[in-house]
């Protein structure tokens, strides 16, 4: 549970008695709303509210951090602008879940050339092998891990429409996701990232993404069925939870000749 100690402004300029953000053991320069976010991320990353439950009222947010409820209104806007909370009128703000329909393919930027995502209808997964090793010095820096940690490694290919559309060579670490086996991900029919979060506690919050063009090794192709000439998007993806604690590493082919990738940029 966050701290109820005096929030004191380092510079005696605020005009808004409170309590609850400041600590006193270093200056704190940020607004008074930045504050507050950083306590409901903290129990956020606690696992005060778990993924999909509804958190506190802005009022008793208010509160219990002993600020203006136009306070805790920003910071928790903020958070619904990061979809870690979700907003819903009349029913209060939800700790946002990639268990949701609108969230499934909330990193997934690939989409048919004709239609929707929703309308393609969710994707026929196959894991080609799920085994544990040792990270290479590649991986445990990416996932920040050290050489020789334990990590769990997997190859899934995605259909749509019954057409190999997606190869995927997935990443993570052994502590966290100790206990995950093939069995258990190809059981599970949900979104993978939600079945991280109701089992092991682990929510994905933001992905980084590197895209080039390659074509495929032998293997490659034959999984996706493209002759070894095929010009193929490469992608890789790091998937942070809280904190920017790096949490997965994938790296994936994707066949564009019926999908494109496609991003919003604002």
């Amino acid at each position: 549970m966050a701290s109820n100690a005096p929030l004191t402004p380092p510079d005696g300029g605020s005009t808004e008695s409170t309590s609850g953000a400041w600590s006193g053991q270093a200056p704190a320069f940020s607004p008074l709303y930045q504050q507050i976010k950083g306590l409901i991320l903290q129990s956020l990353q606690q696992g005060e509210w778990k993924p999909g439950e509804v958190i506190p009222s802005e009022f008793d947010l208010a509160a219990r951090y002993k600020v203006s409820q136009g306070t805790v209104r920003k910071a928790v806007d903020e958070l619904a602008a990061e979809n870690l909370l979700v907003r819903r009128q009349g029913r209060g703000t939800f700790v946002g879940t990639h268990a949701e329909q609108q969230a499934q393919y909330r990193f997934l930027r690939l989409v048919p050339d004709h239609g929707t995502i929703d309308s393609e209808g969710p994707a026929q997964r196959d894991f080609v092998n799920c085994k544990r090793q040792r990270a290479s010095a590649d991986v445990a820096r990416l996932l920040g891990l050290r050489t020789g940690d334990p990590v769990l490694q997997a190859r899934r290919l995605l259909r749509f429409n019954g057409v190999p559309t997606i190869l995927e060579d997935i990443w993570l670490p052994g502590g966290p996701f100790k206990g995950l086996t093939a069995e258990r991900l190809s059981q599970y029919h949900g979104p993978m990232y939600a079945l991280f979060e109701s089992e092991f506690g682990v929510r994905m919050v933001r992905a980084d993404e590197k895209i080039r063009a390659l074509a495929p090794d032998a293997s490659q192709a034959a999984l996706l069925e493209v002759p070894a000439t095929t010009p193929l998007l490469s992608v890789e993806r790091i998937a942070y939870t809280y904190n920017d604690a790096p949490m997965e590493l994938r790296r994936g082919l994707y066949r564009t000749d019926t999908h494109h990738y496609r991003n919003e940029l604002s």
